[in-house]
């Protein structure tokens, strides 16, 4: 039963990253984070992550370079059924995607209300220390990363170990099987992250003057740009589907 288990795991995270890859949230050329990063990213072990690349290879969706510029990389060009195939995992999935979505949104912005109530001087200090260092993180997988956890310690602010445990196992099941962040192209990690500034900054000063009510609303709306994201990569894969198709 275990080797089935770990089996079905390694399957899952395969398909998590070809996903990714497929939708643009790693995009042809890029080095993808190591092993070790990408295990908590994905809440499993690097045995796991270890396997899931090596089946990528074997598909040829990436390459592993060796040397002083080695690393693992997105190939230039990848099979038209893994595209299709994502698109139809995306209509399958769809309902799912946006009931978790809106999971997601109302569960943080609960916590940014009791974040704005219960903060302490401590917990301002620690939002504000993340906070600039979201702003000065490097686009791309750096200010994800910065992202995250100024989003824990708006979620540490609240004080409630309960919602906590709830949003972060929710979130885990989620970024197991659809992309975290997939803004499809460089243009639009730059948009998103300069929304994403603005709107952190409004958060985090609705928590610090102790505005509940705002600080629910805020972060509700902000959450919601997960659903726009994966609207835009839903679109995205329509696209590539259908390009794949009208080339064979």
């Amino acid at each position: 039963m275990a080797e089935t288990d770990d089996a079905s795991l390694v399957d899952r995270v395969t398909q998590r990253l070809i996903t990714a890859v497929a939708v643009g949230e790693f995009l042809p050329g890029t080095r993808l984070p190591a092993e070790r990063d990408l295990s908590p990213l994905l809440g499993v072990g690097r045995t796991t992550v270890r396997a899931a690349l090596d089946d990528l290879a074997t598909r040829g969706l990436i390459e592993k370079r060796r040397g002083r510029a080695g690393g693992t990389f997105v190939a230039e060009e990848w099979p038209a059924s893994i595209v299709v195939g994502v698109d139809r995992w995306f209509e399958q999935r769809w309902s799912d995607l946006v009931d978790a979505c809106t999971a997601s949104s109302m569960l943080h912005s609960s916590l940014a209300r009791l974040a704005a109530e219960r903060r302490t001087d401590a917990d301002i200090a620690v939002m504000q220390d993340r906070l600039a260092a979201f702003h000065a993180a490097d686009s791309g997988n750096p200010k994800q990363r910065a992202d995250s956890l100024l989003h824990l310690s708006i979620i540490d602010a609240a004080h409630n170990t309960a919602l906590r445990d709830i949003l972060l196992e929710h979130e885990r099941h989620l970024s197991l099987s659809a992309p975290a962040h997939p803004w499809g192209d460089r243009e639009s990690h730059r948009r998103m992250e300069s929304r994403a500034a603005r709107e952190h900054d409004a958060i985090v000063a609705a928590i610090v003057t102790a505005a509940p009510d705002e600080a629910a609303e805020l972060a509700r709306r902000h959450v919601q740009i997960d659903l726009e994201l994966f609207t835009e990569a839903r679109e995205f894969a329509r696209r590539r589907a259908a390009a794949a198709a009208g080339s064979d």
